[in-house]
Protein backbone atom coordinates (compact mmCIF):
# COMPACT_ATOMS: atom_id res chain seq x y z
CA UNK A 1 0.00 0.00 0.00
CA UNK A 2 1.44 3.32 -1.08
CA UNK A 3 2.13 5.81 1.68
CA UNK A 4 2.48 9.58 1.41
CA UNK A 5 3.66 11.96 4.12
CA UNK A 6 3.13 15.64 3.39
CA UNK A 7 4.86 18.49 5.24
CA UNK A 8 5.64 22.18 5.08
CA UNK A 9 2.27 23.86 5.27
CA UNK A 10 1.46 26.84 7.42
CA UNK A 11 -0.02 30.31 7.63
CA UNK A 12 1.08 32.87 5.06
CA UNK A 13 -0.11 36.32 4.06
CA UNK A 14 -1.61 36.96 0.61
CA UNK A 15 1.18 37.44 -1.90
CA UNK A 16 3.53 35.30 0.13
CA UNK A 17 5.28 32.04 -0.71
CA UNK A 18 5.35 28.56 0.77
CA UNK A 19 6.89 25.23 -0.19
CA UNK A 20 5.40 21.85 0.66
CA UNK A 21 6.97 18.41 0.33
CA UNK A 22 5.73 14.84 0.10
CA UNK A 23 7.74 11.73 0.89
CA UNK A 24 6.40 8.62 -0.80
CA UNK A 25 7.06 5.03 0.25
CA UNK A 26 5.94 1.54 -0.73
CA UNK A 27 5.74 2.71 -4.34
CA UNK A 28 7.73 2.24 -7.53
CA UNK A 29 8.20 6.00 -7.53
CA UNK A 30 9.95 6.32 -10.89
CA UNK A 31 7.06 4.58 -12.64
CA UNK A 32 4.34 6.99 -11.64
CA UNK A 33 3.22 10.45 -12.54
CA UNK A 34 2.99 12.28 -9.21
CA UNK A 35 0.50 14.98 -8.39
CA UNK A 36 -0.49 17.53 -5.80
CA UNK A 37 -4.16 17.80 -4.91
CA UNK A 38 -5.88 20.15 -2.53
CA UNK A 39 -9.16 20.06 -0.63
CA UNK A 40 -10.82 23.21 0.61
CA UNK A 41 -13.47 22.98 3.35
CA UNK A 42 -16.67 21.49 2.04
CA UNK A 43 -15.19 20.71 -1.37
CA UNK A 44 -13.81 17.68 -3.16
CA UNK A 45 -10.16 17.06 -3.90
CA UNK A 46 -8.88 19.24 -6.74
CA UNK A 47 -5.85 18.31 -8.85
CA UNK A 48 -3.39 21.20 -8.76
CA UNK A 49 -0.31 19.97 -10.62
CA UNK A 50 1.37 16.84 -11.96
CA UNK A 51 4.94 15.87 -12.83
CA UNK A 52 6.18 12.87 -14.80
CA UNK A 53 9.29 10.92 -13.87
CA UNK A 54 11.08 12.84 -16.61
CA UNK A 55 10.00 16.21 -15.26
CA UNK A 56 7.16 17.20 -17.59
CA UNK A 57 4.54 19.19 -15.73
CA UNK A 58 0.88 20.21 -15.93
CA UNK A 59 -0.99 22.79 -13.86
CA UNK A 60 -4.55 23.75 -13.10
CA UNK A 61 -5.44 27.10 -14.64
CA UNK A 62 -5.99 28.57 -11.19
CA UNK A 63 -2.32 28.08 -10.20
CA UNK A 64 -0.52 28.34 -13.53
CA UNK A 65 2.35 30.81 -13.34
CA UNK A 66 2.31 30.81 -9.52
CA UNK A 67 2.99 27.20 -8.50
CA UNK A 68 5.89 24.94 -9.51
CA UNK A 69 5.89 21.18 -9.05
CA UNK A 70 9.10 19.15 -9.03
CA UNK A 71 10.35 15.77 -7.90
CA UNK A 72 13.51 14.06 -6.74
CA UNK A 73 13.39 10.46 -7.92
CA UNK A 74 16.38 9.48 -5.79
CA UNK A 75 14.57 10.60 -2.64
CA UNK A 76 11.04 9.49 -3.61
CA UNK A 77 9.94 13.04 -2.89
CA UNK A 78 7.73 15.52 -4.72
CA UNK A 79 7.63 19.24 -4.03
CA UNK A 80 5.26 22.14 -4.64
CA UNK A 81 6.59 25.70 -4.57
CA UNK A 82 3.73 28.17 -4.19
CA UNK A 83 4.25 31.86 -4.92
CA UNK A 84 1.91 34.85 -4.93
CA UNK A 85 -0.52 32.93 -2.74
CA UNK A 86 -4.16 33.97 -2.64
CA UNK A 87 -6.83 33.38 0.02
CA UNK A 88 -8.55 30.95 -2.36
CA UNK A 89 -5.44 28.74 -2.19
CA UNK A 90 -6.35 27.92 1.41
CA UNK A 91 -6.79 24.15 1.62
CA UNK A 92 -5.27 20.92 2.84
CA UNK A 93 -2.67 19.83 0.29
CA UNK A 94 -2.08 16.16 -0.53
CA UNK A 95 0.18 14.29 -2.91
CA UNK A 96 -0.61 11.04 -4.68
CA UNK A 97 0.37 8.96 -7.66
CA UNK A 98 -1.76 9.81 -10.68
CA UNK A 99 -3.13 7.67 -13.50
CA UNK A 100 -5.27 8.62 -16.45
CA UNK A 101 -4.21 12.23 -16.12
CA UNK A 102 -6.28 13.01 -13.02
CA UNK A 103 -7.12 9.91 -10.97
CA UNK A 104 -5.31 9.37 -7.65
CA UNK A 105 -4.00 5.87 -7.12
CA UNK A 106 -3.24 5.45 -3.43
CA UNK A 107 -4.94 6.26 -0.17
CA UNK A 108 -4.69 9.84 1.04
CA UNK A 109 -2.06 10.80 3.60
CA UNK A 110 -2.71 13.24 6.40
CA UNK A 111 -2.09 16.22 4.14
CA UNK A 112 -0.57 19.56 5.08
CA UNK A 113 -2.68 22.62 5.84
CA UNK A 114 -2.05 25.84 3.95
CA UNK A 115 -3.83 28.96 5.17
CA UNK A 116 -3.54 32.21 3.22
CA UNK A 117 -4.82 35.07 5.32
CA UNK A 118 -3.87 38.53 6.48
Amino acid sequence: QMQFVESGGGLVQPGGSLSVSCAASRIMFNVYVMGWYRQAPGKQHELVATVTSGGSTTYADSVKGRFTISRDNAKNTVYLQMNNLKPEDTAVYYCNAVVGGTTPVGSWGQGTQVIVSS
